[in-house]
């Protein structure tokens, strides 16, 4: 039976120091997608009333049971209006349940990250794509990644400028852009540097801190800043290598190439290229969700990424995932809870 561990009313004292009993049984309802009545229950201190589905990240979502398989969907390549197509849903509810889903996922990254052990190593780089055009509106996106395991730390876009060949229709063309929106701004070395940051976070007790990338200029010195006061071992290979493994950067590169597989809106020249780079960023956040705590490493291991570096206990599924809600921070269920929940222990399986 489901005990809630807090109450779901930030402004309640129950909220954030529960106390025992804080709560007590208040009848059930019984919804229509499914087929078993949800409990409620009425808070004894702010006297506001809630139900089990208040802690679900589905909580008020319509055909609840189609967010694992849509995640799935998005996951492999397969685009919104394809999605919506298979799963027998409009467009915009599709859309609406991924930008639901990914808000959520980025909550839950975050919330499962732990430090590195000892003997982890990160590797950087950056993969350029674009919002809506190609010539006028580029982006990079900066990768942070683990090399043993494949975990993705973090992952983000940001605008940059055009460049590369100009020709008089690609000049009229970032013209146009520019009357409209302003000139476009490059922000690649602050989402460097965030991403990093991410990193830094995980490798406080690592010395040195083995870091590898490639040879661009503006790396060492935005390493050194994200990584202040720790003793960083900065390794750079030349990108001109060829891109095989024997590459120092291949498991960045693979990385890199499976993001583009199974992200359609990462494919070069693709009709589901995003329109707005937000959406990207959503849609990283379920990638990376997925890509660490879903897919084994290899298709050899049973093992996903995470449990090699023991931030899960096993492979989660998709509808763990999206099980329950994570914008609570560290006052969150943990995804893997399966029975009964209380005051203690729900962060841990």
């Amino acid at each position: 039976m489901f005990h809630p561990p807090r109450c779901p009313n930030p402004g309640c004292r129950e909220h954030r120091s529960p106390r025992a009993q804080f709560c007590r049984r208040h009848g059930s309802y019984h919804p229509k997608c499914r087929p078993h009545p949800v409990p409620r229950f009425l808070c004894r201190s702010c006297r506001r009333s809630f139900s089990r589905q208040t802690f679900r990240a589905d909580y008020r979502d319509h055909r609840p049971s189609l967010n694992a398989h849509l995640f799935l969907l998005l996951c492999s390549g397969i685009g919104l209006r394809q999605s919506s197509r298979i799963l027998g849903l409009s467009l915009r509810c599709t859309e609406l349940k991924f930008r639901k889903i990914a808000r959520h996922l980025r909550h839950l990254n975050l919330n499962l990250r732990a430090p590195l052990p000892h003997g982890a190593r990160l590797q950087f780089d950056e993969l350029e794509t674009y919002e809506t055009r190609r010539n006028t509106r580029p982006l990079t996106l900066p990768i942070l990644i683990e090399v043993e395991t494949r975990f993705m730390i973090w992952a983000e876009s940001a605008t940059i400028r055009p460049r590369g060949r100009m020709t008089e229709a690609r000049k009229q063309a970032i013209a146009g852009e520019e009357r409209r929106f302003g000139r476009r701004q490059d922000h690649s070395r602050p989402s460097i540097l965030r991403t990093l940051r991410r990193g830094a976070a995980l490798t406080r007790g690592l010395q040195p801190v083995p870091f590898s990338s490639d040879e661009k200029t503006s790396y060492p010195g935005l390493a050194r800043r994200a990584f202040r006061g720790q003793d960083v071992v900065h390794s750079r290979t030349s990108s001109r290598l060829p891109r095989d493994v024997r590459n120092p950067l291949f498991p960045i590169n693979h990385t890199e190439a499976m993001a583009r597989d199974l992200m359609g809106r990462l494919r070069r020249d693709s009709w589901l290229v995003s329109k707005k780079r937000v959406f990207l960023d959503l849609h990283l956040q379920l990638y990376m969700a997925y890509r660490n705590y879903v897919r084994p490493r290899f298709n050899r291991d049973r093992e996903s990424p995470a449990q090699m570096l023991a931030v899960v206990e096993q492979r989660v599924r998709p509808t763990q995932l999206l099980g329950w809600r994570q914008d609570w921070g560290e006052r969150s269920i943990h995804p893997l809870v399966t029975g009964p929940v209380g005051l203690q222990g729900q962060r841990a399986a």
